[in-house]
């Protein structure tokens, strides 16, 4: 898979909806139910990050219900590429990029959303053939003012902005021409994914989903 088209396809990904719920799963026996809560919540695309033993059997858990398109987050290494492809994940996500990592994406078939902090990062990654990108950490980083600069001179680039966005924050972001969509935590919080609470999820997911039309 070429960069250009890794690119294109994370970035019919993020258009799906205006929210990628980014989830830590501890419980690989709750995954399923998470998925079809924030699926029937209006949230299709759903990121879990590898950084519990249980995310790989999340994902695989994940990847079996109707109408969802399951990531892997937090890849850094070659192994979490081969762990992300071998559990059935559909694309990947990365808090930033090495030349290896991108590498190994791309040697898989592996669609990868690259982070980038900077103009310089998101510049190597466009001249490599990345124009979506995440941006990463988005409010520790500046926040909607900050990717609002960075679309002046880089106009060809789109960005999915993760790290401290709230519901109340989302819309900053979503308003700007270079954010299809944003990836947050609020709309599965641990406390009601270990209580089994979907239809609060669900409720989560509904409201996130509805910024869509309100933009």
């Amino acid at each position: 898979m070429t960069p250009q088209q890794a690119s294109a396809r994370t970035a019919g990904i993020c258009s799906l909806a205006p929210v990628i719920p980014v989830l830590v799963i501890e419980d690989a026996g709750s995954a399923a139910d998470l998925a079809r809560a924030l699926i029937a919540g209006g949230l299709p695309v759903l990121e879990v990050t590898l950084r519990t033993p249980a995310a790989p059997a999340a994902i695989r858990a994940m990847a079996a219900v109707a109408g969802g398109i399951v990531g892997a987050g937090t890849l850094l290494t070659a192994d979490d590429v081969q762990t992300a492809r071998a559990a059935g994940a559909q694309f990947g996500v990365s808090p930033g990029a090495t030349p290896s990592l991108l590498a190994t994406c791309e040697d898989a078939g592996l669609p990868l959303l690259p982070g980038a902090a900077t103009a310089s990062e998101a510049m190597a990654l466009l001249e490599r053939g990345y124009a979506m990108q995440k941006f990463f950490p988005a409010e520790a980083t500046g926040g909607a003012a900050a990717l609002r600069a960075l679309g002046g001179p880089l106009p060809q680039i789109s960005f999915c902005p993760t790290g401290g966005i709230t519901l109340e924050s989302a819309p900053d972001y979503l308003r700007l021409g270079n954010c299809p969509c944003v990836g947050g935590s609020w709309v599965a919080p641990p406390e009601l994914i270990a209580a089994g609470d979907w239809e609060t999820i669900r409720a989560l997911a509904a409201e996130a989903a509805a910024l869509a039309g309100t933009l």
